[in-house]
């Protein structure tokens, strides 16, 4: 069987190279997630300022609640604190030479001109911290008085200031002037700052807390035998070394982590899907296209089991060689999506990536088992026909399906359609993420019912194409409507790349925009205030004391994290929250309070939209526990419910409770509502003129784009859908291309009785056109089913927003792809004289 494989392979190169080349790429996404989500495990950024510890011992990153398994974990939104008295205990662990707390908090130096220096994030740390790097002073003494700081070199080169000059620093309140002690070495990440110990607690804001805590290890003690020790002594941390260090270190690393696990784990799941969907597809092509072959095989007493062995060998050739090739492959796609994300900011940009051989090889196994089962699929009709009905069943092409083909796809057709009817009873992120799967299971559906969707569509048209082009137009439609499972073969991708791109990018956009508009309706402020690096907690009562201010709230964006117990199992979720000044919001904001006060939200009180106090069965005066974006766990009481959720997110917050849970203690903005008599250019000179460099004085549309996150999310959704439309359009022009090259007798013929070489090429134009336009009708109508359901619940109005340049780029994009792989498979098949080609052997 294996000899009869090979040989059929190297007669039939053309033919298999259609699934040589779908399950070489979809190996190579496959792979490049591999090692994706192994950089999640094992990656990371050199450590900075731990440099010279051993062992680092930091907050937890993760919140597990009590009888969660081991996959619900959430990681934590913001900065975790360790107590500092910590350090003492672990001090007098065996093998511990030194633990040191170390503050880390924002401090920006104010040039001369009173506008905040530029360059990398600069953070105070206290002196005696310096030695986890370790800094060593190349001028100057150590912070020892509360005015003294010591920089380093490059910090204070950009800022043009020497030992012994004095210098403005800006942290969570004015500027105050300290004189330069001394200069430390530079670092590539970060500007530090150095405070005497006192002080630097002072303005780190958080009493008896401290970023972490690094440990020296006494001679001849391994990092790893103490960390063991460490960990017993400081249960409820978490405790690095080597290069987990820098997830302690930096909050956005070890966030990445996780998110590059996440992406790693939903795209690779996407990829493999669609490479299965794909190959499925390019095979189920190849093999109907050796219907006679197989019928002769029938004929001469080759059993169905024979014939499925068939296949599957020469499937695992050919996955063979195109895995081995696509996984090292996927090396290369690795780094180019790790450049890209770090292009959009969702990894930073000195991220590494880890590479091993396991990832390749699992990426190698997964691509022969997806092949397997697409060759098993396409097998099961040319195995199953009887052998007196093989030689008839060649002459033609079935046109029926069978009735569990059938079934299967109306039964995946409708799961779609209420898959896309969720968001009109559910909101978010949870509405979004369904709507783009209802999407992906019509496609499937559809693709399982496409030579009789094809049929169907094929039909009305078919005619008019012979009207307009007599010779031409009479054979293109005539080819289609004969011909549905081969134009189905090249439709099916085609389709699925225009409503996964569709869906991908307009998806995100509703959700957008629907947070967008409730905000602008949510929001009654006239003016905005934002900060670089966020606003002192000091700006909004400055504010209030502002002649013509009438109302002026901070707000802290932040997250919280919930637990939910459903049957047997915990879902563990974070959601976006709120800080706000509960006796100033009313005046700036309209959340669409249902129930209770705002103005109570003061101490350990909390407010809940509507759907989540609903979900969580919560009513004012009960009590709600959750664990804020530090990890810290809360249980606060309800004092009001609100129902434009999408504008507030699920919590709001005290501000100031909001504010200790957040690692800088700075505000996000501060909304501001000027008095109805009050002089505009008045109030708006006042703001300006206070006393806190960087401030920046926007209206609320201004300064009301999508957050942080949000765009984030919004790129990584359009990189990983341009990766995946890729891998489609290679698919498309692959299969368009297959087909094309095996009709050469088909063209042999139709020149041998009179048609010209132009009537043929105009037929196949013709041919491209309807194979493009079925896709591109279909694509539209599947994406625009859940879109336009999504909108409507989220919006109000079926109308998807966004450009509609991108949907006609789509579109055009699609109908060029076809005309161009059928134009130059065309031309390729034509060259041959007709009586040379005629002669060929299928």
């Amino acid at each position: 069987m294996l000899t009869l494989a090979w040989q059929t392979i190297r007669s039939r190169l053309g033919g298999f190279a259609g699934a040589f080349v779908a399950i070489l790429c979809g190996t190579a996404l496959v792979a490049a997630c591999g090692v994706l989500m192994e950089s999640g495990l094992r990656a990371g950024v050199p450590t900075e300022r731990y440099a010279a510890a051993d062992v680092v011992v930091g907050g937890a990153r993760t919140v597990r609640p009590p009888g969660a398994d081991a996959l619900s974990f959430e990681q934590v939104g913001e900065q975790p604190a360790v107590p500092a008295e910590l350090a003492g205990r672990l001090a007098a662990v065996p093998g511990v030479r030194a633990a040191v707390a170390e503050q880390s908090f924002p401090a920006q130096v104010v040039t001369p001109d009173g506008q905040l220096l530029g360059g990398p994030r600069s953070w105070g740390h206290n002196w005696d911290a310096a030695v986890l790097a370790p800094f060593t002073l190349r001028g100057g003494d150590a912070p020892v008085a509360g005015g003294d700081v010591v920089l380093d070199a490059d910090l204070a080169r950009r800022a043009g200031v020497g030992i012994g000059g004095m210098v403005r620093i800006q942290t969570r309140s004015v500027p105050e002037t300290f004189r330069v002690s001394g200069i430390v070495g530079a670092q590539s990440r970060q500007s530090a700052l150095f405070f005497a110990p006192a002080r630097a607690a002072d303005l780190a804001g958080r009493p008896g807390q401290a970023h972490a805590i690094g440990v020296l290890a006494e001679p001849g003690v391994s990092p790893e035998a103490l960390a063991g020790r460490v960990r017993a002594a400081a249960p409820g941390t978490e405790v690095a070394t080597g290069p987990e260090r820098s997830s302690i270190e930096f909050l956005d690393v070890g966030q990445t982590r996780t998110l590059l696990l996440a992406i790693a784990g939903s795209f690779g799941g996407f990829a493999l899907l669609i490479a299965v969907f794909v190959v499925a597809s390019t095979l189920a092509l190849t093999i109907n296209q050796r219907r006679r072959e197989f019928a002769l095989l029938r004929a001469v007493a080759a059993t169905p089991r024979q014939i499925r062995k068939l296949i599957g060998t020469e499937t695992t050739l050919v996955a063979l060689a195109a895995g081995v090739l696509g996984s090292a492959l996927g090396l290369a796609v690795a780094s180019g999506l790790r450049d890209a994300f770090a292009a959009i900011g969702v990894l930073p940009a000195d991220f590494g990536l880890a590479y091993s051989p396991l990832p390749l090889l699992a990426a190698v196994l997964l691509g022969l088992g997806a092949a397997r089962l697409a060759a098993w699929a396409a097998a099961r009709r040319p195995s199953s026909i009887r052998p007196v009905e093989a030689l008839g069943e060649a002459a033609v092409e079935r046109r029926t399906l069978g009735r569990g083909r059938m079934l299967t796809g109306c039964g995946l057709v409708l799961a779609g359609a209420g898959g896309a009817l969720v968001p009109l009873f559910l909101r978010g992120e949870a509405a979004a993420a369904t709507s783009s799967m209802a999407t992906l299971v019509i496609v499937i559906g559809l693709a399982v019912l496409g030579p009789l969707v094809t049929g169907l569509l094929v039909r009305p048209p078919a005619p008019l194409l012979g009207r307009i082009w007599r010779i031409s137009g009479y054979l293109a439609g005539a080819n289609a409507h004969a011909n549905t499972r081969r134009v189905a073969a090249a439709v099916t991708p085609l389709m699925l790349a225009i409503a996964f791109a569709l869906a991908m990018f307009y998806g995100p956009t509703s959700s957008t925009a629907a947070a967008r508009e409730e905000t602008a309706r949510s929001t009654t402020a006239d003016y905005v205030l934002t900060g670089p690096a966020g606003v002192p907690p000091e700006v909004a009562d400055a504010v209030r004391r502002v002649p013509g201010v009438v109302a002026a709230t901070p707000v802290v964006r932040t997250s919280v994290i919930t637990a939910t117990s459903l049957a047997d199992s915990v879902e563990v979720q974070r959601t976006p929250a709120q800080g706000l000044a509960g006796a100033q919001a009313g005046g700036v904001l309209e959340p669409g309070v249902d129930a209770g006060r705002l103005s109570d939200l003061t101490g350990d009180t909390v407010a809940l939209s509507r759907p989540e106090a609903d979900w969580l069965g919560k009513g004012i005066g009960d009590e709600v526990s959750f664990y804020f974006g530090d990890g810290v766990p809360a249980k606060l009481r309800v004092v009001a419910t609100y129902t434009r959720d999408q504008a507030f997110g699920d919590f709001v917050l005290p501000v100031e409770l909001a504010r200790q849970h957040t690692g800088g203690r700075l505000d996000d903005s501060v909304l501001v509502r000027r008095s109805p008599g009050a002089d505009p250019a008045a109030v708006e000179t006042a703001l300006r003129a206070l006393p806190y460099p960087g401030l920046t004085l926007t209206s609320p549309t201004a300064a009301a784009p999508e957050d942080g996150e949000g765009q984030a999310q919004f790129y990584l959704n359009l990189v990983a859908a341009g990766v995946i439309v890729g891998y489609l359009a290679i698919s498309v022009a692959n299969t368009l291309v297959l087909t094309t090259a095996q009709r050469s007798r088909e063209f042999a013929l139709l020149r041998l009785v009179g048609t010209t070489r132009r009537q043929v090429t105009r037929m196949m134009r013709l041919e491209a056109l309807a194979t493009a336009g079925i896709a591109v009708v279909l694509g539209t109508l599947v994406a625009l089913l859940p879109l336009a359901l999504l909108n409507f619940g989220l919006r109000g109005s079926p109308v998807p927003p966004g450009p509609p340049s991108v949907y006609f780029g789509i579109i055009g994009g699609a109908v060029a792809l076809g005309l161009v792989a059928m134009g130059v498979a065309t031309s390729v098949a034509l060259r041959a004289r007709p009586i040379d080609a005629i002669g060929v052997r299928e």
